[in-house]
């Protein structure tokens, strides 16, 4: 039994782990920006905690 090296599976394989990161972080950021941001990132006060308001409820997460 032979083992054969392909280097293309390996620049996949590199860009689905890249992809699958990428995808993680934003939606870690979307889960910031709806549950914890308060105003803090958009620095316009409390436009931010404004427009993610529903989503806030949607997801259980306390707000006021």
């Amino acid at each position: 039994m032979a083992l054969v090296h392909s280097p293309s599976g390996t620049a996949e394989s590199l860009r689905a782990i890249t992809l699958v990161v990428g995808v993680i972080l934003l939606a870690l950021l979307t889960l910031y920006l709806v549950g914890f941001d308060q105003g803090a990132i958009s620095r316009t006060g409390m436009y931010m905690h404004e427009l993610m308001h529903d989503g806030r409820h949607l997801l259980g997460l306390p707000c006021h």
